[in-house]
């Protein structure tokens, strides 16, 4: 299974928003990936940044393949790539 950055991004603002109690319409995130740091997130909730590493993303990404595809995952099942965009690649 394949999720597009799209899905990414809809994790991850589902995951911090229930984490700190706010809509996910009210988290914004921009995805990177840097040679030195690997796959990381800022993310921006009520006027607050915070940088994500790639297990952050990654358990928000299992969170994410359990409520909207009803998926158990674990962490070494789910690789992240860069291709035209960051693409998380689930092995089932």
């Amino acid at each position: 299974m394949i999720l597009s950055m799209d899905e990414i991004v809809n994790a991850v603002c589902l995951h911090q928003a229930e984490r700190r109690g706010v809509k996910p319409t009210d988290v914004s995130l921009e995805l990177s990936w840097d040679e030195d740091t690997g796959y990381t997130a800022e993310v921006w909730v009520g006027g607050r940044t915070q940088y994500l590493i790639e297990a952050n993303l990654i358990e928000a990404i299992l969170r994410y393949l359990h409520s909207e595809y009803n998926i158990r995952a674990y962490s070494e099942q789910v690789r992240l790539e860069l291709e035209d965009e960051i693409i998380a690649i689930v092995q089932q």
